[in-house]
């Protein structure tokens, strides 16, 4: 059944310091969107519970995936700064 979730002050505290860690590391702007959010994956080989991190440019959409539980995520499992282009989606690829 869906419904609506209590808000964790805990949770929602480091989903912030990943998005912090991720402004900083990819010297985004306050006005650029970062969305963190954890995932859970039923299929076989897939981490049970992964990070997915997803941010705008004006060049497009950029994701990584961190494999393992949001409470779990350190700044130094955040991809280096030099790969901020190849993470830009494609929308013409289907992938992960």
């Amino acid at each position: 059944m869906l419904g609506f979730t209590r808000k964790d002050p805990a949770r929602d505290a480091t989903a912030d310091r990943v998005r912090d860690w991720t402004r900083l590391r990819f010297a985004l702007g306050r006005d650029e969107t970062v969305m963190v959010s954890e995932i859970a994956c039923g299929v076989p080989g897939c981490p049970p519970i992964e990070t997915h991190v997803v941010f705008w440019t004006a060049l497009g959409r950029h994701h990584f995936k961190v494999f393992k539980p949001l409470a779990e995520v350190s700044e130094d499992d955040l991809p280096p700064a030099f790969m901020k282009n190849a993470m830009l989606a494609l929308d013409d690829v289907d992938c992960c």
